[in-house]
C-alpha cells in the first residue's frame, strides 16, 4: 500500500467539495449512469488511478454491467461489447484525456453529434475533465 502524500479532501476542503458537488450534478443529468462509469474508469485506466479503478470498477459491476464489458475496456475499440454510441463517447474520453496530443480533433466531435444532444455533449466533457482531475489529484497526491 501506498502512503498518501497529502489529504488533499481536508486541506482544500472548499475546493474539493465544490469538485464533488460538480461531480454530483452530472450524476443527476441525462447521460446514462453506466456511461459515466465506463467513462471514469476509461479515464482512469490512460491516468493509472488505481484507487479510482476499483471505485469505478465496482460501480459498474454493482449496476449490472458486466465483468467480461468490463474487462474489455481497454481494447473497447477491437471490442463488440460497446455499442456504436459507447464508442464515440470513449473516442471523445480518450481525445480530452490525450488533449495535448490530440487537440480534440472534429472528427470525434462530430461523431457525439449522432447520439448527443448538445448539452449531453457538454456533460460528457465536464464528465471527463472531473475524472481527469480527481485522476491527477488522486495520482499526484497518492490517494
Amino acid at each position: 500500500m501506498i502512503e498518501q502524500r497529502l489529504n488533499y479532501s481536508q486541506l482544500s476542503s472548499s475546493t474539493y467539495q465544490a469538485l464533488m458537488n460538480a461531480l454530483m450534478t452530472l450524476e443527476n443529468s441525462s447521460l446514462d449512469k453506466s456511461l459515466i462509469e465506463l467513462i471514469f474508469m476509461r479515464v482512469s485506466q490512460i491516468n493509472g488511478c488505481a484507487y479510482c479503478l476499483n471505485m469505478h470498477g465496482k460501480a459498474l459491476r454493482d449496476s449490472g454491467v458486466s465483468q467480461s464489458k468490463i474487462d474489455m475496456l481497454a481494447g473497447w475499440q477491437v471490442s463488440g461489447a460497446y455499442n456504436d454510441a459507447e464508442r464515440a463517447a470513449l473516442a471523445w474520453a480518450e481525445s480530452v484525456t490525450h488533449i495535448a496530443t490530440t487537440g480534440a480533433p472534429d472528427n470525434a466531435f462530430d461523431l457525439l453529434k449522432k447520439y448527443f444532444s448538445d448539452t449531453e455533449i457538454s456533460d460528457l466533457t465536464f464528465t471527463i475533465s472531473i475524472m481527469n482531475a480527481f485522476n491527477r489529484l488522486a495520482v499526484s497526491l497518492r490517494q
